[in-house]
């Protein structure tokens, strides 16, 4: 017979069967949040350890290349930064020095270095020392070109229409014009317009500057020649040439021959420097004014040579001769020296190519 307990051992049974309930069912909550708080964190993982990288930066002191007085110093400069960089900082601490009228050098007596160079090839410590030169004002090379050809464009035209100023107005409305003197002004004309139109859309000219003098210099050599030759063409006691219009037409073919082929030439090298295939010398294409590079380095030299080679045959005037003499010393000049870094470049393919002319230069 089951005895019934009594009333105390009942309560306590309860509170004690109550109180092993209530704490299974707090131990079971805790553990549901607590696997939900993983389900909701995802995969634990540990903190990433943070790698401090360091920068070496580099200090670029500025001296003046006659008096080795510190002028100013660049400092913080990063590795990857160019030496154009290094100017506008300078330019940024000195402002009346503008970076393309900066030169800077590695040694007193060396070369100007070049805005491209980065500036950790120079480096042999964290402190480099550059000189600084003044380059005077500096124009860009666009504005050089187009300055240098529209003055004689310009200047001819004015002694082509006889002014008044220029030549005696009596004489200027009697004479009769050879039509020689009507196709000199044809052709000085397109020769000069080939070259501005050259400048702006075929030449890819990059950024740089060159003195102001050099400008100067340009200008006073073209403009002053293209005034001697436009006086004496188109002054009213002009003469034609000896041989007459056999003379003309010969001269003129070659002169137009010159200056097409001055073009393709051109046109072939602005493609070549800039299509980004730069590991071969410039080769010739389809185009038979384009086959002179089979024989020459320089051959828009060459063409350039025989334009004003063709146009004092055509003319038949001393200033004219005079001028492609002058021409062809300096053209011979320019492709000696670009002969000799072809040469370095693309030996094999230039050792047996003449610099402008073949077998003479």
């Amino acid at each position: 017979r089951r005895q019934k307990p009594s009333a105390p051992e009942h309560k306590r049974d309860l509170a004690a069967h109550g109180g092993a309930l209530s704490m299974s069912h707090n131990d079971t909550r805790s553990f549901f949040n607590f696997s939900q708080l993983v389900l909701s964190a995802g995969h634990l993982k540990s903190p990433p350890v943070l790698k401090h990288s360091k920068i070496t930066y580099f200090e670029v002191e500025i001296l003046d290349v006659q008096s080795k007085k510190q002028i100013c110093i660049v400092d913080k400069v990063p590795p990857s930064s160019t030496l154009l960089d290094v100017k506008h900082k300078f330019h940024k601490a000195c402002p009346q020095w503008y970076p393309s009228r900066v030169g800077l050098q590695l040694e007193r007596n060396g070369p100007y270095l070049k805005d491209s160079i980065n500036i950790q090839s120079l480096a042999v410590s964290s402190i480099i020392t550059l000189y600084f030169t003044d380059l005077g004002q500096q124009v860009g090379w666009t504005t050089f070109f187009l300055t240098e050809y529209t003055g004689p464009l310009l200047i001819y035209l004015l002694f082509y229409i006889r002014l008044s100023t220029i030549y005696d107005q009596v004489e200027s409305t009697k004479n009769f014009r050879h039509p020689v003197v009507h196709l000199a002004c044809f052709c000085h004309c397109l020769h000069y317009i080939r070259h501005l139109l050259e400048t702006l859309f075929v030449h890819k000219l990059s950024g740089g500057h060159t003195p102001l003098k050099n400008m100067i210099k340009g200008c006073a050599f073209y403009w002053g020649f293209t005034s001697w030759i436009a006086y004496y063409i188109n002054h009213p006691r002009y003469t034609p040439p000896s041989f007459g219009h056999r003379q003309v037409s010969f001269a003129a073919l070659a002169f137009l021959m010159c200056e097409a082929g001055n073009h393709f030439i051109n046109v072939t090298l602005a493609h070549q420097n800039h299509s980004g295939s730069k590991a071969c010398f410039p080769s010739p294409t389809y185009n038979p004014f384009t086959w002179l590079f089979l024989l020459v380095s320089c051959p828009n030299y060459t063409y350039e040579v025989g334009s004003w080679i063709s146009f004092t045959v055509m003319t038949q005037t001393l200033p004219v001769g005079i001028f492609a003499f002058l021409m062809v010393i300096q053209m011979s000049l320019w492709a000696q020296k670009k002969h000799k870094l072809y040469l370095k470049r693309f030996y094999p393919e230039v050792r047996r190519k003449a610099a402008m002319i073949p077998i003479i230069f």
